[in-house]
């Protein structure tokens, strides 16, 4: 009842807090952030890398931002996690929308309670589909920024942290995880309410005995069904014989005023 549809509504606010988390995580540019050692410390670098530009500050200057002239200057992992975190977004914007129709609370397929279910399962789904397009670049990004910075043969210069959008990616993908199995949960309770009314039904045993204390009234038929039985003449050939008609299944008086043709 109520609860079930609070329930659905705060998996809807999650899903709302999930898209303005996806969104921050794609635009931001601190996915891979530089690393103050060696030759840095003296430098006082600062060297920020997003998915769509790098931003760079020395010293105390104000920090300046660049959009990548092209993707294929990306490492791989970025180039995979800018198409991943753009179907993420679009994938959570529409799991919204189908959740918002699925919900009780709204106004959509009110006289179709299985199909209004169905959406909500498939909200939920999506939901789950978008929790995995956010963690799987997050997560790889975040693996070849530490095995990085723990390989020899890597220079000092070219090593990265974690960014601060790493630790957000990671943050929405939870919420959206919770989001997707919210309702998930919701429709499965809604499945077994929906099936409670024909739990306890069954078919009745069919027998003629009567039981103790009931009265049967044996039918008889009625006198309309006798007057139409008695009158009924079978379709056979009617023979004329010497003022009495016969017919080969009932024989009747002639009627002397009757006229025969």
């Amino acid at each position: 009842g109520m609860t079930l549809a609070k329930t659905e509504v705060f998996a809807l606010v999650l899903g709302f807090f999930g898209l303005i988390g996806t969104i921050a995580v794609t635009a931001l540019p601190m996915w891979r952030v530089s690393a103050f050692i060696g030759a840095n410390l003296i430098v006082m670098e600062e060297l920020w890398e997003g998915l769509w530009m790098n931003c760079y500050r020395q010293a105390d200057f104000r920090m300046q931002c660049k959009v990548y002239d092209s993707l294929l200057i990306l490492p791989p992992e970025l180039q995979a996690a800018r198409g991943l975190m753009c179907v993420s977004v679009v994938l959570v914007v529409v799991s919204l929308s189908v959740t918002a129709c699925g919900t009780k609370r709204s106004s959509c397929c009110d006289d179709n309670t299985k199909g209004k279910n169905v959406t909500l399962a498939l909200g939920g789904g999506l939901h789950l589909l978008s929790f995995l397009t956010t963690l799987i670049p997050v997560s790889w990004v975040a693996h070849t920024v530490v095995s990085n910075f723990y390989n020899p043969t890597v220079l000092d210069s070219q090593k990265r942290e974690l960014g601060k959008a790493l630790f957000v990616g990671w943050a929405t993908s939870g919420v959206l995880l919770i989001s997707g199995v919210i309702l998930l949960f919701s429709y499965s309770r809604r499945r077994s309410k929906e099936e409670e009314p024909y739990a306890d039904t069954h078919l009745m045993d069919v027998t003629d005995a009567p039981k103790d204390g009931s009265v049967y009234l044996e039918r008889k038929p009625s006198s309309f069904y006798e007057h139409q039985q008695y009158l009924h003449i079978a379709p056979n050939p009617i023979i004329f014989v010497k003022g009495r008609y016969r017919s080969l299944s009932y024989t009747f008086d002639y009627v002397p005023n009757t006229i025969l043709i």
